[in-house]
């Protein structure tokens, strides 16, 4: 007959045991987490193909615009809509912009996916946010089906991200501004639609390729136009404030200053709209409002970082400064 123990107690471990003579255990199991659900997937599914149908619009407009020597062309833009059920074939112009961007965007989420997997941390499958804009979509996002419960895997899932992201994108940033036109006017407000920013990472490929020629001047290929989309988001996802990815890596250094950072940053943001036009700040400074009043779950093991991943957290930062913009969109 076993052994009954009271409810919450576990059997001693005998204590006359020769534990020489128990044979080693050949293999050692960690818990993995669930896999998401088939409904997840199908979901995540939809979406993505929902986004590649806005985004090939998108990247149809920016091709005319391209021929046009023009940096967007809004009535491309409307007509490409009408295309998507009337001629969808005539949008396949637009599949070099449509999946350089995606290709970027899935690569930032599978970065923080697989960082969660290695760290046991139960997560969704990407999911992608399709947009009726310029740029065809809000992005993508995962979402953290379980806590992380220490430093080191804070860090790894905040900034596996943007560095794979990153990685990515500068391959077509370079082939972009290699076949760049040079359009002079190009950055007068008077003489376009839409006045995209320049990136520090832009403004040095532009010394290597078009050494002679004014950054400002030159319009780049759709593909280079989604690489610029793709380190926009990778800036964004950067601000080191709230559960962004840039604030995880803060968090993952210092609790202290994130928390300093978390409670100033929006009115910073508010500053730089107020001062550089751009009214997308605005409503980043409301959203990182609003995250103060979401409660983070707490890290039980704040062991400090060790030198490698310190260093990383360095490289986020360049990351960060090479891809931000003060005014992203003029006359938008």
């Amino acid at each position: 007959m076993a052994t009954r123990y009271p409810e919450g107690t576990t059997q001693p471990l005998p204590v006359n045991i020769d534990w020489r003579t128990v044979p080693p255990v050949s293999r050692y199991y960690a818990v993995t987490p669930p896999r998401p659900s088939r409904k997840s997937l199908a979901l995540a599914g939809l979406l993505f193909l929902l986004t590649l149908c806005t985004c090939l619009v998108a990247g149809a407009q920016f091709s005319v615009a391209f021929a046009h020597n023009e940096s967007v062309s809004v009535d491309e833009f409307v007509r490409a809509f009408k295309l998507l059920y009337q001629h969808p074939a005539a949008l396949l112009s637009g599949l070099p912009f449509a999946i350089t961007l995606l290709t970027i965007l899935l690569a930032h989420e599978l970065g923080h996916f697989f960082a969660c997997r290695h760290h046991h941390i139960r997560t969704s499958y990407p999911f992608f946010v399709p947009a009726p804009t310029l740029i065809g979509t809000f992005g993508a996002f995962i979402l953290l089906r379980s806590p992380i419960r220490n430093t080191r895997a804070l860090f790894d899932v905040g900034s596996s991200g943007p560095f794979v992201g990153f990685l990515f994108a500068i391959p077509a940033l370079v082939y972009g501004v290699m076949n760049a036109r040079v359009v002079p006017g190009l950055a007068d407000p008077a003489n376009s639609d839409v006045v995209f920013g320049v990136p520090l990472i832009l403004q040095i490929l532009a010394r290597v390729f078009h050494p002679n020629v004014a950054v400002d001047f030159l319009l780049l290929h759709p593909v280079g136009r989604a690489a610029w989309v793709g380190l926009f988001a990778t800036s964004l996802n950067l601000l080191p404030a709230g559960q962004l990815d840039g604030g995880h890596i803060l968090r993952s250094i210092s609790a202290r200053t994130h928390r300093l950072v978390s409670t100033f940053l929006p009115a910073l943001l508010l500053f730089l709209g107020f001062f550089r036009h751009w009214t997308g700040w605005y409503i980043w400074a409301a959203l990182l409002f609003g995250l103060r009043f979401l409660r983070a779950a707490p890290v039980y093991d704040d062991t400090p970082l060790d030198p490698d991943r310190r260093f990383a957290a360095f490289l986020a930062l360049l990351i960060f400064l090479l891809c931000f913009m003060p005014a992203p969109i003029i006359n938008l």
